[in-house]
Parts: C-alpha cells; sequence; structure tokens
C-alpha cells in the first residue's frame, strides 16, 4: 500500500495473509524488562485514547482504506443462534451518511444497512429495515414497532438503562469542521462563538463536557444537512461531527476544512430494548464475528470510507438533475401527502360537525363535553399530539398490559391530523350557526317546530354558505400541517426531500422544489375546493 501510494504502477487483487503481529522487545534476562512494562501500559492508554490509530493510519492508511478504528470483538467465528421470529423489524436513521443515506437510486445504502443484510445473511433470519429517523427509530424499539436498531448509535452508559448493546462495530472520531475561509484553528478560539451539533451524539458530550472550559455557545441539530447549511450561512461559527460524517459532507462539495485532530468518541454499536430479543443480539455478534474473519466487514467499510469520492450517475447540483433523479420519490411522497391530507380532513369534518353541534347544543353537558375537547386539542401543538399517539400510547399499553401494541405511522399522523383540525372546524361550524340570527331559532320554534328539524331546515343551510370559505382554509392549513407529522418518520413530500438533502446536501435547490410542489398542489385544491363551494351555493 505504501508502494502504491508513492506512485508505484501496482494493484492489491488479492486478499493478504496473516503473517503474525509485531511488538517491542527487550533482550532476555537483561535489566530493561521494566520497558516492557511501561511500553504496554502506555501502548493501552493510547489505544483509549485514539492516539496509536492516528500514528498507525498516518503511515499505512492506503487511498482506499478506511479511518475506523476496527473494535475487537469478543464473540467466537463460526457460531450460529435460531432466530425466534419470522421477520425482525430493524429501524435505522435516514440521513447519516456514510452510515446510512440514500443513494443516486433513492434506494437506503451504507455501513449499516449493507452490515445487517451481510449479518441476516449469515446468521439465517429475516429482516425489514425501517428508515424513520433517528428519533424515531429510537422510539420505534422502544415501544415496539421495531425490534432492534441499527443508526451510527454510539454506546452511552445512559442508553445502556434503556437498551441492550450488541459486541461494538464501529470506532471513530469526532472531529470539529469551519468554512475554508475560517481563521479558527484551536478550540481556545471558538470562545464567544456558537458550535452546531446533532441532538443526542456523542458529539454533543464532549461538547457538553468543555463548554465551560473553552467559553463557546452550543446550537443543536436534528440532522447533518440543516447543520452544515447553518455553517454555511454563518449561523454557527463550527460544527462537530463524526469523522466519517464530515469527510462524507466535503466530499459532496461542501467547502469545510479540519483544523483539529479528532476526539475518540466512543464505539457504535446495535441494540434492542432492554430485556427483549436477546437472540437477536446474540445473531449480530455471532454474524459480526463471521464477516470480520471472512473479511466482508473490512469490505463494506472501506467501500464507504474510501478517500475517493464515487462519481454519481446524475449530476444533482442542477434542479434539472434533482428532479431526474428523484422525481419517482418526490412522487411516492406527495401521494402520502395528499391521501393523508384527504383523509384525515374527512374525519376531521364529521368530528368537527359532532362537536361544533355539541357546543350550540341547548343541554349543558355536550356544550362542557365540545368546550373541553377543543381546549384541549388547540392547547397542545400537533407534533406532540402526533408524538402521543405514536409512541406515547403504545408505551402506555405496553405498562398495562405487558403487550407491545405499535400504532403504524400513517395510521397515528392521520389520527393526529383529524383531532387537530377537527377542533378547529368545531369552532367553524359554532361560529357560523351563531352567525344565523337568533332571530330564526326563535320563531320557528314558536310555530312548534322541533329543536333538531329547525336546525337541519333553517338554521344549518344559512349556516353551511357562512362557514364554506372557512372549511376551504381549513383543509388548506391541513394539508401544509402534513409536513409535521414527518417527526414520526412518516415518509411523506417533507420528509422525503430532508432525505433527499441528506445525500446531496442540494438544500436550497431541494426546499425550492418541495415549495413548488406544495404551491401548485394547494393551488389545484383550492380552486377545486371554492368550484365546490360556489355549485353549493
Amino acid at each position: 500500500e505504501y508502494a502504491i501510494n508513492q506512485g508505484q504502477n501496482l494493484k492489491i487483487s488479492m486478499k493478504g495473509e496473516a503473517v503474525g503481529s509485531f511488538a517491542f522487545g527487550v533482550k532476555k534476562g537483561s535489566k530493561h524488562e521494566h520497558l516492557v512494562t511501561e511500553f504496554n501500559e502506555a501502548l493501552a492508554q493510547m489505544k483509549e485514547d485514539g492516539s496509536l490509530e492516528e500514528i498507525i493510519n498516518k503511515w499505512t492508511a492506503s487511498k482506499g482504506g478506511s479511518d475506523s478504528a476496527v473494535p475487537e470483538t469478543s464473540t467466537p467465528a463460526g457460531q450460529k443462534a435460531t432466530p425466534t421470529k419470522d421477520k425482525y423489524i430493524i429501524a435505522s436513521d435516514s440521513s447519516f451518511a456514510p452510515f446510512v443515506f440514500q443513494d443516486d437510486s433513492n434506494q437506503y445504502t451504507g455501513i449499516d444497512m449493507e452490515l445487517i443484510k451481510a449479518i441476516a445473511k449469515d446468521q439465517g433470519f429475516t429482516v425489514e429495515v425501517t428508515n424513520p429517523g433517528f428519533d424515531a427509530a429510537i422510539n420505534s424499539v422502544q415501544t415496539g414497532q421495531a425490534d432492534g436498531i441499527i443508526a451510527g448509535m454510539s454506546v452511552t452508559d445512559a442508553r445502556k438503562k434503556t437498551f441492550d448493546y450488541s459486541d461494538p462495530y464501529y470506532t471513530a472520531n469526532s472531529i470539529l469542521a469551519v468554512k475554508d475561509s475560517s481563521n479558527i484553528k484551536s478550540y481556545e478560539e471558538l470562545k464567544g462563538k456558537t458550535v452546531g451539533v446533532k441532538t443526542g451524539t456523542a458529539s454533543q458530550t464532549f461538547l457538553e463536557e468543555n463548554k465551560s472550559k473553552y467559553g463557546y455557545s452550543i446550537k443543536t441539530f436534528s440532522d447533518a444537512a440543516s447543520m452544515y447549511d447553518s455553517l454555511n450561512t454563518g449561523s454557527v461559527a463550527a460544527v462537530m461531527d463524526d469523522e466519517p460524517v464530515v469527510k462524507y459532507a466535503i466530499k459532496q462539495g461542501k467547502k469545510l476544512k479540519t483544523p483539529i485532530e479528532g476526539t475518540p468518541s466512543g464505539q457504535v454499536a446495535f441494540a434492542v430494548k432492554k430485556g427483549s430479543n436477546p437472540e437477536l443480539i446474540e445473531m449480530f455478534n455471532n454474524g459480526l464475528a463471521n464477516l470480520k474473519e471472512s473479511g466482508k466487514y473490512q469490505e463494506i467499510l472501506d467501500k464507504y470510507l474510501a478517500s475517493e469520492e464515487k462519481e454519481s450517475t446524475v449530476d444533482e447540483s442542477t434542479i434539472w438533475g434533482l428532479l431526474q433523479n428523484n422525481y419517482q420519490e418526490l412522487l411516492k411522497g406527495l401521494g402520502v401527502t395528499i391521501a393523508l391530507a384527504l383523509i384525515s380532513f374527512a374525519i376531521a369534518m364529521v368530528i368537527g360537525i359532532i362537536f361544533g353541534m355539541f357546543s350550540v347544543s341547548p343541554y349543558k353537558p355536550l356544550r362542557w363535553i365540545a368546550e373541553i375537547f377543543v381546549d384541549v386539542i388547540r392547547g397542545i401543538p400537533l407534533m406532540i399530539v402526533a408524538a402521543f399517539i405514536f409512541w406515547g400510547i403504545p408505551n402506555l399499553i405496553e405498562s398495562m398490559t405487558g403487550q407491545q401494541s405499535p400504532i403504524n405511522a400513517f395510521v397515528a399522523g392521520t389520527i393526529a391530523l383529524s383531532l387537530n383540525a377537527g377542533a378547529y372546524i368545531a369552532e367553524i361550524v359554532r361560529g357560523g350557526i351563531q352567525a344565523v340570527p337568533v332571530g330564526q331559532m326563535e320563531a320557528s320554534r314558536s310555530l312548534g317546530i322541533s329543536y333538531s328539524k329547525t336546525m337541519r331546515k333553517i338554521i344549518l343551510p344559512q349556516a353551511t354558505k357562512i362557514m364554506l370559505p372557512n372549511f376551504v382554509n381549513q383543509f388548506v392549513i391541513a394539508l401544509k400541517d402534513t409536513t409535521i407529522v414527518s417527526a414520526i418518520g412518516l415518509a411523506e413530500l417533507f420528509k422525503t426531500g430532508k432525505d433527499i438533502i441528506a445525500r446531496n446536501y442540494q438544500s436550497f435547490r431541494m426546499y425550492a422544489i418541495l415549495a413548488v410542489l406544495y404551491l401548485i398542489i394547494i393551488t389545484l385544491l383550492t380552486r377545486l375546493a371554492k368550484r365546490l363551494e360556489k355549485r353549493i351555493k
């Protein structure tokens, strides 16, 4: 490899052979045996702080080599465990390149994706991988919607209280990145500045621990793309991320540099909910040991951590290139958005009309029920309602019954949007009915017509005309609100766009495409609703 790096016209076409290990030595029986003890103590420390790896990588890493320290595996190779399920659902991130990301064909790929599939094949079990995003993936495992998680997840003492971990499969540094034009060369120069970091990462832990020492402030982000965009716009002076992720961003055209040596950030492992699916951990460990022995593990790392940039088959630096390469995924996301909006709004109309009628009922208990419903739903942000339905309710059911009862993301999103829009429609109905002069109700009742018939024949026909424009406006709002439920991992149009940005970092162009798509669909549906409104009037 050194000869190749020096320009020799050679290639390596076969796997190497193990020829033994290198070590420090002293003459047997000499007075220098203490040097061996001191060497071993220092070597152990250097392994722990990453400095040994830095030295070895500096002199031996080839241009196609990985930047990782391969953690030792305690599980011996050649073993197999027995799966207890026909299929295991594995949750993962959606935008954490090079561990997991969408490739040019919009398929999820990366170290984590190939590793879990190779281990499943080696151990003879079936997996279905979902990519809702890191936070959603963690919650999916906790609520039983997924059996395990592989998402570049660092092993921490806090997480060990909630998850059981496999043998670590990766060790990397966290590294600081700044713009090419930045003069920052040390942590001391960050004083008074803001540093960006992704929420819940080992990088955030390091920054929090050293914040008072170096005097910077921290701004957290939920995804890499928005973090690097903030660095580009100057809202943060630097960002900290896993070294492979930073290097991937640079390869994608981000004008960054890494002026400070990386910091060891712990180990990455596969995880399951504490106390559940122990056979899945056993199979992962067995498969990982086998892949290491066969060399497949190193092939996967080298494939995604190579320093050479893989040429894309389509130029995604233009709007046309983005559309050409991603139109199928965008259309799929648009379909989910429209279906979500139409179904939830239809249900919301039923809910809104029922509670709207309750709010003008002559019976006080019904008015109280309507008031409580409207106040509670309108008083809680939609994102929290969606998260409570998708994650909170299954957790509550499990704590009460001991049985896991996961809820489909689309169903949870539909329920949340229906309740939210239903509360506002209830107020529209109440306002429309109360806008009809009260004298009409009194005149009808004085003629001996019942309350229900008066509402049906006299009040509601007039109120409907008053309510229609507000219904159209509420539908537009409901369509826009579908972007919020992407927080639970539902792959509607907005989340689809974010996943594409995570791969190519073309945020300006991609968000412009999303804006135009939303504008077109909302305009078309609004025109259709207004035509319907005119026909009804």
